[in-house]
């Protein structure tokens, strides 16, 4: 079976694997654009929050490269995913991957629409990877002791947090995790590399590529990319 690499960075500990061995009858277009994406998702379901069945959960991006994962996952685990998006094109990605309901934020409040969603409970956990535009009315859309999971920063850094806040809006939690700590080690890598395998070859999770680059243009790619004109995972070809 061909060998994927986990990661172009330095794990944590010297002790990792740098390597993942690809199960039979999973490509490498199919690794290349599920595996660090898709074991993002495995850590922010298993880890950072463990999602339960039948629970709304809020996830911003739904139809990125990581969201549209996501809704597929959620989707296989009974979870009912709330997804923002910022086009109805992309809405409609969302909701063929699995979402339960899906927000166009740039047409609607997210957050009221979330309250409205949930009879004005709010949802346990809102994933984050866009950042600065959406993660203070993010804690809007919690309910009382509920968890925030910024894990990237698409439209820009978040600014300093008054911790006061998180008492005044709900005794809430926020986390800032990144994969490489939830994959420091062989035995780590491999279970949350072989979960989410597990649940490729299950046929619940398939590859969403949206666009291919050659090599060459892969400047082109991270310009796509910061302007979030992609929609699904992107891939460069040698």
């Amino acid at each position: 079976a061909p060998i994927c690499p986990a990661s172009p960075f330095t794990h944590q500990r010297r002790e990792a694997a740098e390597l993942v061995k690809l199960p039979d009858g999973i490509s490498d277009e199919t690794a290349a654009a599920l595996l660090l994406k898709g074991m993002t998702v495995q850590y922010l379901f298993k880890s950072s929050y463990s999602v339960q069945q039948g629970e709304p959960i809020l996830f911003h991006a739904a139809a990125g490269g990581v969201g549209l994962i996501a809704c597929q996952w959620a989707r296989a685990l009974g979870v009912r995913l709330i997804g923002t998006v910022g086009s109805d094109a992309k809405a409609a990605l969302a909701q063929a991957a699995g979402a339960a309901e899906v927000i166009n934020y740039e047409a609607e409040d997210f957050v009221a629409r979330t309250q409205q969603l949930t009879d004005q409970e709010g949802v346990p956990v809102v994933y984050d990877s866009v950042g600065q535009r959406t993660f203070l009315p993010s804690l809007d859309c919690l309910r009382v002791r509920g968890t925030l999971v910024s894990f990237g920063q698409s439209s820009g850094p978040v600014a300093p947090l008054d911790i006061g806040l998180l008492n005044q809006k709900g005794s809430l939690y926020v986390q800032r995790p990144s994969l490489f700590a939830h994959i420091a080690t062989k035995a780590a890598l491999n279970r949350v590399a072989g979960d989410l395998f597990a649940q490729v070859q299950s046929g619940a999770i398939e590859a969403n590529i949206g666009q291919r680059f050659p090599l060459e243009e892969a400047a082109a790619a991270q310009r796509a990319l910061e302007a979030r004109a992609t929609q699904g995972a992107t891939i460069l070809l040698p």
